[in-house]
């Protein structure tokens, strides 16, 4: 799997977030989009999983062939602090309802997916009733169990505390072998297995 970018450039009204950004990001590798808050991690992330389209420049998927940009959804998974979970389900029902959509990685299955998350206890509990951590702790399962071949994080480790932070570095290494990772952050414990690094100030 290969998302390439050429030339590319994102602006909302006149001002550019990122310009002339030329890159690949390849299965097997890992990379980290890095800036500081307000500095267009979260922009960059959003053209490469074709939530935005580019402003000017190119943007293209590939695996053995070229993959339309409207269907490339179904190779990524992503988790970010921001996106919501149905607050009215409980965690079995996410599990359920989310992997509807996704396939499961190899040897897992919903009971075991609730073992990774240490919340047993919390099956049956509904979503809206779950603290910050824990409902970020279900983003990230959600996203490094499917068996995706990209997987997007945008600051993973938001509302985790350091015992939280230590199980999500658990959760990276063993769910992110083989596939195109891409991390936005600006800590590093949330993209210290990086193999490679952007600065997005680079290319303003």
């Amino acid at each position: 799997m290969k998302i390439s970018l050429n030339k590319a450039g994102r602006r909302f009204n006149k001002e550019w977030v990122f310009r002339n950004l030329t890159a690949e990001f390849i299965s097997g590798n890992s990379y980290a989009i890095l800036g500081p808050n307000g500095s267009g991690k979260s922009t960059l992330l959003s053209v490469l999983n074709g939530s935005l389209i580019p402003s000017e420049g190119a943007l293209s998927y590939a695996d053995d062939k070229e993959i339309a940009v409207e269907d490339i959804y179904q190779y990524i998974s992503f988790a970010a602090p921001y996106l919501e979970l149905i607050e009215t389900f409980s965690l079995t029902e996410i599990i359920d309802f989310h992997f509807k959509f996704k396939k499961f990685h190899e040897g897992l299955n919903a009971s075991k997916l609730i073992e990774i998350l240490d919340l047993k206890k919390s099956a049956n509990k509904e979503i809206k009733y779950f603290s910050s951590g824990m409902k970020q702790r279900t983003k990230l399962a959600l996203a490094c169990c499917a068996d995706t071949p990209i997987l997007f994080l945008d600051e993973p480790t938001s509302n985790l505390d350091v015992q939280g932070i230590k199980w999500y570095q658990e959760l990276i290494e063993k769910y992110t072998k083989n596939r195109l990772t891409i991390v936005g952050s600006n800590q590093i414990q949330e993209y210290e297995f990086c193999d490679q690094v952007i600065q997005i100030a680079d290319y303003k």
